[in-house]
């Protein structure tokens, strides 16, 4: 049996889950969004997942056996991009529902640790973390944001890059070429916000995007190639295995 066939419950079934042993689960977590013109709505569930896969093959050759849930495509949104068409907001009750249930589940299977990966930047779980592990104390769950675990200097110019930008979209090149429509991306120009303050970083409020972005992008994305890509995922996969084992390290 290949390992491909019981790391991921979406394309698994129960008879082969029972004939294994999990140290851990992993939990991808989204958005549906757009993102500029050229990538899709669900890129950031896209990539959490397959981050998510290949950080699990990486850690089962290393001892650890993990199951990648399917993807939570419930993110957070700021206006100017909740009002686009199709892009879904979720609250941050449904989010925390959401959480509380996935992990009252495994809690109640036997399970004892989760590592969530997060591939979208408006979504915040620390709040959430902490009620958990007062509720459930011999629970631990880990937050990593994948894009913001390695460095970005070393591997994309553009700045600023934040969304649907050079890094986003080098990795979807790398993934998935086929979902990529590089003759409609827009230049992910940013305009400045209302308050300067907020810019300079003084104090912190949703950003309007209709405000500072006319393609929903901030970042230009045209100097992005599937090398690129490719490089800097593997380092976050490397980061991201480390994790996973030394959570199962743990008591």
């Amino acid at each position: 049996m290949s390992k491909n066939s019981f790391l991921r419950a979406n394309l698994t079934n129960y008879g082969e889950v029972v004939e294994h042993q999990y140290d851990l689960a992993i939990l991808p977590w989204g958005a549906i969004e757009p993102h500029n013109y050229h990538l899709p709505y669900l890129t950031d569930c896209i990539l959490s997942y397959e981050i998510a896969c290949d950080c699990a093959d990486k850690a089962y050759d290393r001892g650890v056996t993990c199951m990648v849930l399917p993807p939570v495509f419930l993110g957070s949104q700021n206006l100017g991009q909740w009002n686009k068409p199709f892009c879904v907001h979720a609250r941050s009750e449904t989010q925390k529902a959401i959480l509380t249930d996935v992990v009252t589940s495994l809690h109640g299977q036997g399970f004892r640790k989760l590592v969530l990966i997060n591939g979208h930047g408006g979504n915040t779980f620390k709040p959430y973390v902490r009620d958990l592990a007062m509720a459930l104390p011999d629970f631990r769950l880990v937050v990593a944001d994948w894009w913001a675990i390695v460095a970005t200097d070393d591997y994309f110019a553009e700045k600023p890059d934040e969304h649907a930008g050079e890094q986003e979209t080098s990795v979807m090149l790398h993934y998935h070429p086929e979902l990529v429509a590089m003759e409609r991306a827009g230049d992910g120009t940013v305009s400045p916000s209302q308050i300067e303050a907020v810019d300079q970083k003084i104090g912190w409020m949703p950003r309007n995007w209709d405000e500072i972005s006319s393609d929903t992008g901030i970042g230009n994305p045209k100097k992005s190639t599937s090398e690129k890509g490719a490089r800097y995922v593997q380092a976050v996969i490397e980061k991201i295995t480390k994790l996973l084992i030394d959570l199962k390290e743990l008591p």
